[in-house]
């Protein structure tokens, strides 16, 4: 084993006998390693064969015992180092500094030199915006507000280093305020990081994930697929799923578009054989990026549908790095063939640029061109499917308790609380014992893709539950157990480990400190009432990509469910806006709405509902101008009157106009600026008064000197921005 270990400014030589404070020059001498190895080879065995103990450093507190005392000779050469106290010290490496001195483990400059040594090891990423040290890994993944304290772990910065910058930027906050994306971006930027707003990377929770197989069943079935379509908005999943459901569902949507995930049931035959695939559609609209990662988390087979008239748009391009990253048996499936406008090489070419290699490229993606519209090769789409499935060999264990994840849950009038759920394993009847993350129930009803009531459910079926206490959160693992105490034990650990998803999000949403002054921000509050919890995740998810640079959103209230009484209420105590998505709106909520004067609005389409929330907050701000210049003047003389003063001007540059902003000039100091009142001509009133011509100026300035200087503009209102 070699003396030395060389580090970046450190040098530590292993297992040394003797030990002096010296200092070694030109460190960077070719073979100085190898002579202060063999230097301390012979130092060490002439001191070893020597009756002499040599003098040391004071501060290391080394004692070598001589060589003939009767209980050194068993341990001949070992060295006995002591601390002040006299206790034993186990390490024995010599430590050469930066400046080539070499010190003791147990010697206090070494200590406090490891210690400085050991933090910039730690804190390898830990640079001060005037330090250009390249560290490892300089990007960053900056996409949602987060606290001072998660961004300080982000950047493996100290909590005091990152107040104090934004302090000298004259923001203040604490170690638990919620920083917004432009000033995290801000801080991350002045410590040289490289700020990506997307990653790749999939995370996955473990509360929300469940084996596709239980390899260790005693008893293996074959299960039917579930297959998720992705696509955008308008590409043609819904009627896509029409002409295999021979339904009518893409009409009955509001605005035409998917805004919750929903699953469906069919039966095809293969090879003589009846194959009953399962059907999850999930939204196309940005918004519900958490409904997508969801439908990939469970997914057996992906279907990704492209328009051959549109191509691959943001949303396509987010599934399929979902797929790929997963690695899940996909198909492409390009729609809408039948259109005259397409263009489907260019697709094929676009899909190359995401990973993406069609079969007759000589890649291994299958590519299907369909037209749903049309029902035109919907029938070899499904063979393909099938096909796709028989070579994963699906299985799952129907005698086990079922699991598997919640998609949705939402409140029906007449019976509760409904969920849709996925079973992944076991078998799910009614009377079991059910947990969803801290909600439990009992299984009251079962309910099949076609709302027909069922006892049983196996393994990969898509059904409704009733029999939740509460809203169980969108994506989450369910369980079913046999008795109550393992749903105890089940509810408790999850409470401790896992916080509210939803409250989380209004925390950080309403708790943001942006880069500007935080105290002159307006306020827009709301309450906030959907229909499902996906709904009201993916409006959150929304609200969190809105500016609040200039109006500070704050959501006093969000929850499912219909509008009762207690929001009114609270609407009126925090003067807020009441919003509600895909709810009804009794009678009795609209007449107390009236009477107390609020505002309460009701959207069916969530792009419909984020637009008017920005047009509410660009209300709020107030408008801002251009200013063109026109014209200059010169007073010359100044008249008092029973109105106020005039002053008497020449025009040197441009024109003067009625109503123009003016700006006075007194001594080359602005003393006054607003609007130009009154202009007048000799007697009259007059629009305008151009360059080399005398007039009369009133405004609410009074206070005009001779050889005041007017300067006159156009205003032109700016584009209002959040």
């Amino acid at each position: 084993m070699p003396n030395f270990i060389p580090s970046d400014k450190v040098l530590y030589l292993k297992y040394p006998k003797l030990v002096n404070t010296f200092k070694i020059e030109n460190i960077k001498q070719q073979g100085f390693l190898k002579t202060l190895n063999e230097s301390i080879n012979n130092i060490e065995q002439k001191a070893l064969d020597s009756n002499i103990t040599p003098k040391f450093d004071k501060k290391s507190k080394i004692v070598v015992n001589h060589a003939n005392s009767s209980d050194n000779r068993k341990n001949k050469g070992k060295i006995n180092k002591k601390n002040r106290r006299g206790n034993s010290i186990d390490n024995d490496d010599i430590f050469l500094d930066s400046n080539n001195n070499i010190f003791t483990q147990s010697s206090n400059k070494l200590n406090k030199y490891r210690k400085k040594e050991n933090s910039k090891s730690s804190n390898i990423n830990n640079i001060s915006p005037d330090n250009n040290v390249n560290t490892i890994n300089k990007n960053i993944l900056i996409n949602a507000p987060l606290s001072l304290k998660e961004l300080a772990e982000k950047l493996q910065l100290t909590d005091a280093e990152i107040i104090t910058y934004l302090f000298l930027k004259g923001v203040f906050v604490t170690i638990n305020d919620v920083i917004d994306i432009n000033l995290a971006k801000d801080v991350a930027k002045s410590y040289n990081f490289n700020v990506i707003d997307k990653s790749l990377d999939v995370e996955f929770n473990n509360n929300s994930l469940i084996h596709r197989s239980n390899n260790n069943a005693k008893i293996l079935h074959k299960r039917d697929p579930i297959i998720t379509i992705f696509g955008h908005v308008d590409h043609g999943k819904t009627t896509l799923l029409d002409a295999i459901l021979k339904t009518n569902f893409a009409q009955q949507e509001s605005g035409g578009i998917t805004q919750s995930i929903n699953g469906y049931e069919v039966e095809w035959l293969y090879n003589s054989l009846y194959y009953k695939l399962f059907f999850l559609d999930t939204p196309g609209h940005e918004a519900f990026s958490m409904m997508r990662l969801r439908g990939a988390k469970i997914t057996d087979i992906a279907l990704i549908v492209i328009a051959a008239d549109d191509g691959l748009k943001p949303q396509t391009i987010e599934s399929i790095k979902y797929i790929l990253e997963m690695k899940l048996p996909y198909i492409i499936v390009i729609n809408k063939v039948d259109k005259h406008d397409i263009n489907i090489l260019k697709v094929k070419e676009e899909l190359v640029h995401h990973g993406i290699v069609c079969k007759e490229w000589g890649g291994d993606a299958p590519v299907i061109e369909i037209s749903a519209l049309m029902n035109k090769n919907v029938d070899l789409l499904l063979c393909n499917i099938c096909s796709l499935s028989e070579k994963q060999s699906l299985t799952a264990d129907p005698t086990n308790l079922a699991q598997g994840t919640v998609l949705e849950s939402y409140i029906d009038k007449k019976q509760g609380i409904l969920a849709n759920i996925v079973i992944q394993d076991g078998t799910l009847k009614i009377g079991d014992l059910i947990v969803a993350g801290n909600i439990e129930g009992k299984v009251k009803n079962l309910f099949d893709s076609k709302r027909n009531k069922i006892a049983t459910a196996g393994p990969s079926s898509i059904v409704q539950v009733l029999g939740f206490s509460k809203f169980p959160h969108s994506g989450i693992l369910f369980q079913v157990f046999n008795n109550d105490k393992n749903c105890k034990n089940l509810i408790n650990n999850f409470t401790k480990i896992n916080k509210d998803i939803v409250s989380k999000n209004l925390k950080l949403l309403n708790k943001r400190v942006v880069l500007d002054n935080q105290n002159s921000l307006k306020q827009f509050k709301l309450i906030l009432k959907t229909n499902t919890q996906g709904s009201l995740e993916a409006i959150l998810d929304a609200l969190f990509k809105i500016p609040q640079t200039k109006v500070q959103l704050n959501v006093i209230s969000s929850d499912t469910g219909n509008i009762s009484s207690t929001d009114i209420e609270l609407a009126l105590a925090a003067d807020a806006l009441i919003i509600g998505f895909n709810i009804d709106v009794s009678n009795y909520i609209n007449n107390l709405v009236k009477q107390k004067n609020l505002t309460l609005k009701v959207f069916d389409i969530i792009y419909n509902l984020i637009d008017y929330l920005q047009e509410s907050m660009l209300d709020l701000i107030e408008p801002e101008y251009n200013y063109t210049f026109i014209g200059r003047a010169l007073v010359q003389t100044v008249f008092n009157m029973n109105k106020g003063s005039v002053a008497g001007c020449l025009v040197q540059q441009g024109k003067l106009k009625k109503m123009s902003y003016i700006k006075v000039y007194s001594n080359s100091l602005i003393v006054y600026e607003g609007f130009l009142t009154s202009l007048k001509r000799v007697k009259d009133d007059v629009a305008e008064v151009l360059q080399d011509n005398e007039c009369g100026v009133m405004c609410d300035y009074t206070n005009w000197k001779n050889l005041d200087t007017i300067e006159a503009f156009d205003l032109n209102e700016k584009i209002k921005s959040l």
